[in-house]
Protein backbone atom coordinates (compact mmCIF):
# COMPACT_ATOMS: atom_id res chain seq x y z
CA UNK A 1 0.00 0.00 0.00
CA UNK A 2 1.33 3.37 -0.98
CA UNK A 3 1.28 6.56 1.49
CA UNK A 4 -0.20 9.46 0.35
CA UNK A 5 1.63 12.47 0.06
CA UNK A 6 0.50 15.38 1.96
CA UNK A 7 0.50 18.18 -0.61
CA UNK A 8 -1.97 16.01 -2.60
CA UNK A 9 -5.61 17.52 -2.52
CA UNK A 10 -8.23 15.81 -1.10
CA UNK A 11 -10.66 13.81 -2.88
CA UNK A 12 -13.15 15.77 -1.25
CA UNK A 13 -12.56 18.79 -3.05
CA UNK A 14 -11.24 17.38 -6.07
CA UNK A 15 -15.15 15.86 -6.50
CA UNK A 16 -16.38 19.22 -5.53
CA UNK A 17 -14.76 20.75 -7.95
CA UNK A 18 -15.97 18.53 -10.89
CA UNK A 19 -19.46 18.52 -8.94
CA UNK A 20 -19.62 22.40 -9.44
CA UNK A 21 -18.58 22.21 -13.06
CA UNK A 22 -21.19 20.12 -13.73
CA UNK A 23 -23.83 21.89 -12.04
CA UNK A 24 -22.27 24.99 -13.89
CA UNK A 25 -22.64 23.21 -16.84
CA UNK A 26 -26.42 22.13 -16.68
CA UNK A 27 -27.94 25.77 -15.65
CA UNK A 28 -26.03 26.75 -18.92
CA UNK A 29 -27.68 24.14 -21.10
CA UNK A 30 -31.29 24.09 -19.38
CA UNK A 31 -31.29 28.16 -20.16
CA UNK A 32 -29.94 27.02 -23.79
CA UNK A 33 -32.61 24.32 -23.86
CA UNK A 34 -35.63 26.14 -22.49
CA UNK A 35 -35.14 29.54 -24.42
CA UNK A 36 -34.61 31.13 -20.70
CA UNK A 37 -34.25 34.96 -21.74
CA UNK A 38 -31.08 37.09 -20.78
CA UNK A 39 -30.43 38.65 -17.87
CA UNK A 40 -28.16 41.69 -17.19
CA UNK A 41 -28.08 42.49 -20.95
CA UNK A 42 -28.24 46.16 -21.85
CA UNK A 43 -30.46 47.52 -23.71
CA UNK A 44 -29.51 50.49 -25.97
CA UNK A 45 -31.37 53.44 -25.36
CA UNK A 46 -31.85 56.18 -27.86
CA UNK A 47 -29.18 58.90 -28.17
CA UNK A 48 -30.95 62.48 -26.88
CA UNK A 49 -27.17 64.09 -27.62
CA UNK A 50 -23.97 63.74 -29.83
CA UNK A 51 -20.40 64.61 -30.86
CA UNK A 52 -18.36 63.31 -33.39
CA UNK A 53 -14.25 63.78 -32.24
CA UNK A 54 -11.23 62.74 -33.23
CA UNK A 55 -8.79 61.50 -30.87
CA UNK A 56 -4.69 61.65 -31.99
CA UNK A 57 -2.12 60.02 -29.59
CA UNK A 58 1.41 61.33 -29.59
CA UNK A 59 4.99 58.61 -28.65
CA UNK A 60 4.33 59.91 -24.92
CA UNK A 61 0.86 58.01 -24.34
CA UNK A 62 -1.37 61.62 -24.64
CA UNK A 63 -4.19 61.93 -26.54
CA UNK A 64 -5.54 64.91 -27.56
CA UNK A 65 -9.50 64.74 -28.49
CA UNK A 66 -10.53 67.56 -31.15
CA UNK A 67 -13.51 68.27 -33.41
CA UNK A 68 -13.00 67.49 -36.95
CA UNK A 69 -12.42 70.89 -37.54
CA UNK A 70 -9.04 70.75 -35.68
CA UNK A 71 -10.63 72.43 -32.50
CA UNK A 72 -8.59 71.06 -29.41
CA UNK A 73 -11.17 70.15 -26.29
CA UNK A 74 -9.35 67.69 -23.95
CA UNK A 75 -6.56 66.02 -23.56
CA UNK A 76 -5.53 62.95 -21.47
CA UNK A 77 -2.68 65.34 -19.45
CA UNK A 78 -5.59 66.99 -17.99
CA UNK A 79 -6.84 67.11 -14.51
CA UNK A 80 -8.75 63.50 -14.65
CA UNK A 81 -8.38 63.02 -18.08
CA UNK A 82 -6.27 59.62 -18.51
CA UNK A 83 -9.35 57.84 -19.11
CA UNK A 84 -9.44 60.20 -22.38
CA UNK A 85 -5.78 58.14 -23.31
CA UNK A 86 -7.44 54.54 -22.19
CA UNK A 87 -10.23 54.60 -24.79
CA UNK A 88 -8.09 56.19 -26.94
CA UNK A 89 -5.61 53.13 -26.96
CA UNK A 90 -8.28 50.92 -27.34
CA UNK A 91 -9.84 52.48 -30.79
CA UNK A 92 -6.74 53.04 -31.86
CA UNK A 93 -5.94 49.21 -31.00
CA UNK A 94 -9.27 48.27 -32.92
CA UNK A 95 -8.53 50.04 -35.53
CA UNK A 96 -5.15 48.83 -36.73
CA UNK A 97 -6.71 45.32 -35.94
CA UNK A 98 -9.50 45.66 -38.39
CA UNK A 99 -7.12 47.65 -40.94
CA UNK A 100 -8.89 50.83 -40.73
CA UNK A 101 -8.46 54.90 -41.14
CA UNK A 102 -6.46 56.15 -37.53
CA UNK A 103 -8.08 59.58 -38.50
CA UNK A 104 -12.02 58.47 -39.13
CA UNK A 105 -13.80 60.70 -35.96
CA UNK A 106 -15.67 58.76 -33.24
CA UNK A 107 -18.69 59.45 -31.45
CA UNK A 108 -19.77 60.34 -28.52
CA UNK A 109 -22.88 59.86 -27.19
CA UNK A 110 -25.79 60.36 -24.23
CA UNK A 111 -28.00 58.33 -23.82
CA UNK A 112 -31.89 58.99 -23.31
CA UNK A 113 -31.35 56.96 -19.76
CA UNK A 114 -28.12 58.84 -18.80
CA UNK A 115 -25.36 56.37 -20.24
CA UNK A 116 -22.76 57.61 -22.16
CA UNK A 117 -21.27 55.55 -25.24
CA UNK A 118 -18.17 55.75 -27.54
CA UNK A 119 -18.88 54.29 -30.78
CA UNK A 120 -16.45 54.00 -33.91
CA UNK A 121 -18.53 53.30 -36.84
CA UNK A 122 -14.90 52.30 -38.98
CA UNK A 123 -15.26 49.04 -37.00
CA UNK A 124 -18.26 48.92 -35.40
CA UNK A 125 -16.88 49.17 -32.15
CA UNK A 126 -19.42 50.08 -29.29
CA UNK A 127 -18.27 51.09 -25.50
CA UNK A 128 -21.12 51.87 -23.18
CA UNK A 129 -19.30 53.54 -20.38
CA UNK A 130 -20.81 51.76 -17.40
CA UNK A 131 -18.78 50.69 -14.22
CA UNK A 132 -16.10 53.00 -15.45
CA UNK A 133 -16.13 54.56 -12.59
CA UNK A 134 -17.90 58.36 -12.14
CA UNK A 135 -14.49 60.60 -12.80
CA UNK A 136 -13.53 58.30 -16.05
CA UNK A 137 -17.24 58.87 -17.33
CA UNK A 138 -17.55 62.32 -16.51
CA UNK A 139 -14.20 62.70 -19.15
CA UNK A 140 -16.42 62.12 -21.86
CA UNK A 141 -19.42 63.44 -20.32
CA UNK A 142 -17.36 66.81 -20.18
CA UNK A 143 -17.28 66.47 -24.03
CA UNK A 144 -20.84 66.61 -24.30
CA UNK A 145 -21.81 69.66 -21.96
Amino acid sequence: MRHRDRDMVPRFLVQAMFGLMAAALALVAYAQWFDVPNRGVLVEAPVVQSLEIVMEGNRSGIYEVRTPEGELLASSADYKGGFLGVIGRVVERSRYVNNASQTAPITVVRRENGNIAIIDDTTDLRVELIGYGKDNVAAFARLLD
